[in-house]
């Protein structure tokens, strides 16, 4: 089956450059480009696409709009061509929580032979979109906002100490599926760690984003961060997150290092950390994403006793990661996403 994949993108070589890359192979094919929304309107009206692949910075329309009327109109796979650049990272992060899937970083400089270069992964990132569960869906910052109650005086003094930790990972559909978690859970919850993959640049803009919806406090890991009640550590983009016992303490560790199962940040670096610090006082979760990573680390995380939870391919965008950790009986419970907060210690 060829998975037909629309360009959308104002610079003509990067049109051209992705249609070539992606014709190349067997089960991929560019039936279409266009410089911007309006001529992309018109070709989806000759032929609905399987996969987008959407700049967001362009003329007549910007890609945000364009992508809200696609996902009202029809919901349909979208991955985003974004450059580096901070103004582009904000606009992605909205990009991502209107129900794109996924990103794919351009240098500002050099984007040809970025593009030539990154061929496997292009095509490894259209076939995932190509599977994945796309629907309509509301944003926490779309929604009726709930008055938080402001925290009672002992509860502040319970960030003192934690004996308990939650570290999630999740990929492809992972920020949609954080957004909805943790805009749910209360500053009474563990402290939790956070491994989405996700390009340098972008997790701390992804940060402040989920700190400004939720309830508990979320920013960008860095080293020496305690875990404690109520706070949310993200794993930086081209570092990976450990977790790490100091007395009664658990503390963020953040380094550079090798890629792991091809990704940098990685969810199997976190899990294993909190399989080895924090025993069976940890909590492991594994979501949406393509790929196994995390699975052998939420693996050994279960060994040791810990809870260990996959998300079920129902509530999903793509069920790669957590099948992988089904299928490796890392998994002691699955359940649909809407169901997670619960065991977090908010409302399902």
């Amino acid at each position: 089956m060829t998975i037909n994949v629309l360009v959308v993108d104002d610079s003509a070589v990067v049109r051209q450059v992705l249609s070539g890359v992606l014709n190349e192979a067997p089960d991929i094919s560019v039936y279409a480009t266009a410089s911007d929304p309006i001529f992309a309107q018109q070709q989806m009206q000759k032929k609905w696409p399987d996969v987008v692949l959407l700049d967001i910075e362009m003329p007549r329309m910007d890609g945000l709009t364009f992508l809200r009327q696609v996902m009202q109109e029809r919901p349909t796979p979208v991955i985003i061509c974004s450059s580096l650049a901070e103004k582009g990272a904000e606009l992605t992060l909205q990009a991502l929580a209107a129900g794109a899937i996924d990103i794919i970083t351009k240098p500002q400089l050099g984007v040809k032979d970025f593009l030539l270069e990154a061929k496997h992964l292009l095509w490894q990132t259209v076939r995932g979109a190509a599977g994945a569960h796309v629907s309509r869906r509301v944003s926490a910052a779309e929604k009726k906002p709930v008055a938080v109650a402001a925290p009672a005086a002992d509860l502040v003094a319970m960030t003192a100490t934690t004996d308990t930790i939650i570290v999630i990972g999740t990929s492809t559909g992972g920020t949609q599926a954080l957004e909805e978690i943790l805009s749910k859970i209360p500053r009474t919850c563990p402290g939790i760690a956070v491994v989405q993959h996700m390009p340098e640049k972008f997790t701390a803009a992804f940060a402040k984003r989920l700190d400004g919806l939720c309830e508990v406090d979320v920013k960008e890991a860095e080293s020496g961060d305690r875990l404690i009640p109520g706070r949310v550590l993200i794993a930086p983009g081209g570092h990976h997150l450990e977790v790490q016992r100091s007395g009664a303490q658990y503390i963020a560790k953040v380094f550079r290092g090798p890629s792991v199962n091809r990704h940098c940040p990685s969810v199997d670096v976190l899990f294993r950390s909190a399989a080895r610090s924090a025993g069976r006082n940890a909590m492991g979760i594994i979501m949406t994403g393509m790929g196994d990573d995390g699975a052998r680390g939420l693996l050994e995380m279960r060994q040791v006793g810990c809870r260990t939870i996959a998300q079920d391919e129902q509530s999903c965008v793509v069920f790669g990661m957590p099948k992988e950790a089904i299928n490796m009986g890392a998994a002691k419970e699955i359940m649909p996403l809407a169901q997670i907060p619960s065991v977090l210690g908010g409302k399902a």
